[in-house]
C-alpha cells in the first residue's frame, strides 16, 4: 500500500466519522426541545426504554453517546439500573441503522445531497433550514468516505491470502474488532472498514462476522470512560453495558457458522451482509437478554455493590449536572438544569415553610439551620448558572436555547426567594433580640399571608417539575390575591400602630415580613410564567 493509498484511507475513515458527526449533530438540533422531552420521558417498562434507547441513537448517531447518557442518568438517580439497561439494549439496536445506510451503494445520488445541503446551510433562510443543509452534508460524507475507503484498498482486491490469519481464525477477527473499535471509539468506522474488506473479497462471512462481534465489545470502552469519575451506580451501569455486549458476542461465536448462514440468507450483497450481521446480532442480543432485565441487573449490583457514601455525598451539591451530558447530548444536559432547578425549587420552598415555623409558631431552634439553608441555595445556584453557561456554548437549537435562558432566569427567581427567606430570619432574629412578640391578631394575620405565598410557590415548584400549565395558571390567580392581602394587613396593621395597640419595632418588623412575603409571590409568578413559556416551546408557538 502506497503512502497515498494510506492517505486515502485514513481520509476516508476521517470523513465517515465526521459525516455522521454532523450529521447527529444536525439531527439533535432539528428535534430541539423534543429531543429533551424524549430522554425525559420515563422508561417505565424494559420494552419502552429500548424503544427510548434506538430512537435517541437514530437521531445522535452515536451509541456511545446515548449510553454515556444513560451512565450520567443512572450516576444522578434519574434512571434505576434496570432503567438504563433496557436503554443500552436499544443503543445497541439503534446503532445498526447507520450501517444499514452506508451499506446503500447510492454515492452518485449523494453528492445531489452534498450540494443541496452546502445550498442550504449557507443560504437557508432560518436555522431549521441551515441544520437540514448540514445533515444532508453530513449524509453525503458518510458515502463520500466509503468511496475513498473502496478506492483506497481496491489494489487489494482477490488478495485475501493477506488475511489468512483472520479468516482462518476468526477469533482473531474478534479481537482485531474490539481493539479498532476501542482505539478509535468509533463503532461505525469499524463497521464500514469490515463492509470494505469484504466487499474487496478479504475477508469471508465468517470472518466479517466475527469483526463486527468484536466491535460491539469494543464499543463498550466509552461506557467504562464515562463512569471513571462517577459513583457506584454509574460504574455498576458501564458493567452492565461490557458484559451485556461481551456475553453476547463470546456467545454468538460459538454458534458463528450457523449464524454466518443466517446472514448469507438475507442478501447476497457483502457490505449489506456486514450490516445485517450487525442489526441481527444486537436485536438477537436483546430479545435473550430482555426477560431477564432484572434478574441480570440484580447480579450486576452483586458484582459492584451499591455505594451509600457516595450516594449521601451527591446530595451535598447539585445532583443532576453531569459535565458529560454537555458534549454528548445538550438537549439531555438542558433538561439536567431544568430538575437541578426544580430541587433548588424544593430546598427554596422548605427553607420558606421553616421561616413559617420561627415566626408564626415560634420554633427559634430553627434559625441557625435555616441559615444554613441559605448558604446551601446560593451554593447550588452558582453551579447551575456555572453549568448552564458552559452549555449555553454548546447549545446550536432556538429552542433549546430559549429553555435555557428561561431556566437561568427561573433559578435566579428561587435564589431570590432564598434571599428574602433570609431576610425573615433576620426579622424574627430582631425580635428575638428585643424579646418582643407579635400580638394575636398580627400573628394569625402573618399566618394566612404565609400560608397563601407558600401555596403560590409550591404549586410554581410542582409546574415547574410537570411542566403544567394549569397550575401555573393557579398561580398566575393566587398572584394578585397576595397583593391584595398585603394591602389590606397592612393598612389593619397601620391603624393598630396609630392606636398604640402595637410597638413601633415590631410593626416595622410587621410589615417588612409582609413586604417579603409578597416578592416572594412576585417570584412565583415569574417561574409560572416560565413554565407557560416552556409549554409554548413544547407546542412550537415560541
Amino acid at each position: 500500500m502506497s503512502i497515498q493509498d494510506l492517505l486515502k484511507l485514513l481520509g476516508g475513515v476521517s470523513l465517515l466519522i465526521y459525516g455522521i458527526k454532523i450529521m447527529g449533530d444536525a439531527l439533535q438540533d432539528l428535534a430541539g426541545d423534543r429531543m429533551r422531552r424524549l430522554i425525559a420521558s420515563l422508561t417505565s417498562t424494559p420494552i419502552k426504554g429500548v424503544a427510548v434507547g434506538a430512537v435517541v441513537t437514530v437521531i445522535i448517531q452515536s451509541s456511545s453517546a446515548t449510553t454515556v447518557m444513560v451512565v450520567s442518568f443512572v450516576h444522578v438517580g434519574l434512571m434505576n439500573l434496570a432503567e438504563g439497561f433496557s436503554v443500552i439494549m436499544g443503543a445497541n439496536i439503534g446503532t445498526t441503522i447507520t450501517a444499514q445506510l452506508i451499506a446503500f451503494n447510492i454515492t452518485k445520488y449523494s453528492i445531489i445531497a452534498a450540494v443541496a445541503g452546502a445550498a442550504l446551510s449557507i443560504a437557508g433562510k432560518n436555522d431549521r433550514q441551515r441544520q437540514l443543509g448540514m445533515g444532508l452534508v453530513g449524509f453525503a460524507l458518510l458515502f463520500v468516505g466509503m468511496d475513498m475507503m473502496q478506492n483506497a484498498m481496491s489494489f487489494l482486491r482477490g488478495k485475501s491470502g493477506l488475511f489468512l490469519m483472520v479468516n482462518d481464525h476468526p477469533a482473531v477477527g474478534l479481537l482485531m474488532g474490539a481493539v479498532v473499535t476501542a482505539a478509535v471509539q468509533a463503532s461505525s468506522a469499524t463497521v464500514g472498514l469490515t463492509m470494505v474488506m469484504a466487499s474487496q473479497g478479504l475477508l469471508d462471512l465468517n470472518s466479517a462476522v466475527a469483526i463486527i462481534l468484536g466491535d460491539n465489545i469494543g464499543t463498550t470502552i466509552t461506557a467504562v470512560i464515562a463512569s471513571g469519575g462517577g459513583n457506584r451506580a454509574a460504574k455498576q451501569a458501564a458493567a452492565a453495558h461490557v458484559m451485556f455486549n461481551v456475553l453476547g458476542a463470546l456467545i454468538m461465536m460459538t454458534m458463528l457458522p450457523w449464524f454466518s448462514r443466517l446472514v448469507a440468507l438475507s442478501s447476497s450483497d457483502a457490505a449489506r451482509q456486514v450490516a445485517n450481521a450487525h442489526s441481527f446480532f444486537n436485536i438477537i442480543n436483546t430479545c435473550v437478554f430482555l426477560p431477564f432485565t432484572e434478574p441480570y441487573t440484580k447480579f450486576i449490583k452483586k458484582i459492584v455493590k451499591d455505594d451509600s457514601h457516595g450516594a449521601m455525598l451527591a446530595e451535598q451539591g447539585a445532583r443532576f449536572l453531569d459535565a458529560n451530558l454537555i458534549e454528548v447530548s445538550p438537549a439531555a444536559a438542558v433538561d439536567a438544569v431544568r430538575k437541578e432547578m426544580v430541587r433548588l425549587g424544593g430546598i427554596a420552598l422548605g427553607m420558606l415553610r421553616d421561616c413559617y415555623r420561627l415566626i408564626v409558631e415560634g420554633e427559634t431552634r430553627l434559625m441557625s439551620e435555616t441559615l444554613m439553608t441559605e448558604k446551601t441555595i446560593d451554593q447550588l445556584t452558582h453551579e447551575i448558572v456555572r453549568y448552564a453557561t458552559e452549555l449555553g456554548q454548546k447549545v446550536r437549537s432556538a429552542d433549546l436555547s430559549l429553555m435555557l435562558n428561561s431556566c437561568i432566569s427561573g433559578v435566579g427567581d428561587i435564589e431570590r426567594i432564598g434571599d428574602h427567606s433570609e431576610n425573615l430570619v433576620e426579622m424574627a432574629q430582631f425580635l428575638l433580640d428585643r424579646k418582643q412578640k407579635f400580638s394575636g391578631k398580627a400573628l394569625m394575620e402573618c399566618r394566612e399571608m404565609f400560608d397563601l405565598v407558600i401555596e403560590a410557590v409550591e404549586k410554581s415548584i410542582r409546574a415547574l417539575e410537570n411542566e403544567d400549565v394549569s397550575l401555573a395558571e393557579e398561580v398566575l390567580d393566587l398572584e394578585p390575591k397576595v397583593d391584595q392581602m398585603e394591602r389590606i394587613l397592612r393598612a389593619r396593621h397601620i391603624e393598630r400602630l396609630n392606636s398604640g395597640k402595637c410597638s413601633p419595632d415590631s410593626g416595622i418588623v410587621f410589615i417588612d415580613i409582609l413586604s417579603n412575603l409578597e416578592r416572594v409571590g412576585d417570584h412565583s409568578r415569574n417561574i409560572a410564567y416560565i413554565v407557560k413559556d416552556i409549554k409554548r416551546l413544547n407546542r412550537g408557538q415560541v
